[in-house]
């Protein structure tokens, strides 16, 4: 356990310190802020367009953010040659690659955490309709609280530790952020102990569960690719299980009962469109916690035998 925590720990702190995170991260932030400026402008339910909207760009951002973490973890390490030194020290593969998994997903997960918060901040607060509307006062204070002191520690803690500011930042926007979070959970927008006025749906949060779920699925296949090809093979196959996985039952699922390689594409591809369920937010259908249950089982199952797959490719390299 000693061993997976190492190296899962300097997995961890490798993705957060790209560059591209903080760049995948703050566009995120900046798209949900701005949206329900942008979600006013429709001909139907605006705050329905924007948690539509939100969704969306949490599912892209935390895609990205996992396979650029997950397709780098490896790659890099065996452009570099420092993986040599890893697998010199008693490190059996299998522990290696489940080290780095756990590493890329704790990154995933930061990252979905904090766009998650900004997303139902920006539900919260939702969209000004008419002209009659204020915004929400409540939501901006704490938003500015948790950004300003996150900001300010961060600059601190570089000035003396010398950390990485763009990690820091997100780090503790994921710490004051959650707070802010319960703050807005308990108050409403009259500064008011207000628990049922919050505007804040557990069905939402149900979606982001399930957009981490596909996010970690892709880092999976990510890192499985990572242990035989090159940086740019592996995002670009990524890309296209990606949108595969969109399209799953249109492409393999309405054919399988018929055609024998759309049954074996159905088996193989996963089915992401599972984890998708803006179209029953959309149309106000209540998602039963059974069905959260259901499809994290199967997002545990392809993950596994996705590492699975991953040990194999990783072994026969070495081997090779």
């Amino acid at each position: 356990m000693q061993k997976v925590y190492t190296i899962a720990k300097n997995t961890f702190t490798q993705a957060i310190r790209q560059p591209v995170y903080a760049v995948l991260v703050g566009s995120a932030l900046i798209l949900l802020l701005i949206s329900p400026a942008i979600s006013m402008y429709t001909m139907s339910d605006d705050n329905k367009f924007l948690r539509d909207m939100g969704l969306s760009t949490l599912f892209l951002t935390s895609l990205f953010v996992a396979i650029f973490a997950a397709a780098g973890s490896i790659a890099e390490e065996m452009d570099s040659k420092t993986i040599t030194t890893v697998l010199s020290k008693p490190v059996p593969r299998p522990i290696f690659v489940l080290a780095k998994f756990l590493g890329v997903a704790a990154a995933i997960a930061l990252a979905h955490l904090v766009c998650t918060i900004a997303l139902l901040m920006a539900i919260r607060h939702g969209v000004l309709e008419s002209a009659g509307d204020t915004h929400d006062m409540t939501v901006i204070a704490a938003a500015a609280a948790a950004v300003g002191i996150s900001v300010l520690l961060a600059g601190l803690f570089t000035y003396w530790f010398d950390w990485k500011f763009s990690s820091t930042v997100i780090s503790l926007l994921a710490l004051f952020g959650t707070g802010a979070m319960v703050f807005l959970c308990l108050v409403d927008r009259n500064w008011r102990f207000n628990p049922q006025g919050n505007n804040i749906h557990l069905t939402d949060v149900y979606g982001s569960v399930l957009l981490l779920l596909a996010a970690l699925i892709v880092a999976a296949m990510a890192l499985a690719l990572s242990s035989r090809f090159s940086l740019a093979v592996t995002l670009a196959g990524c890309v296209g299980v990606f949108l595969l996985g969109l399209i799953s039952d249109y492409v393999f699922g309405r054919l399988a009962q018929e055609h024998w390689w759309a049954a074996i594409g159905r088996f193989l591809v996963p089915n992401l469109q599972v984890f998708w369920i803006s179209d029953a937010i959309y149309e106000g259908t209540q998602v039963p916690f059974r069905y959260i249950l259901i499809a994290g089982a199967y997002a545990i199952c392809y993950m596994c035998g996705i590492l699975g797959l991953a040990v194999a490719l990783f072994q026969r390299r070495q081997a090779a």
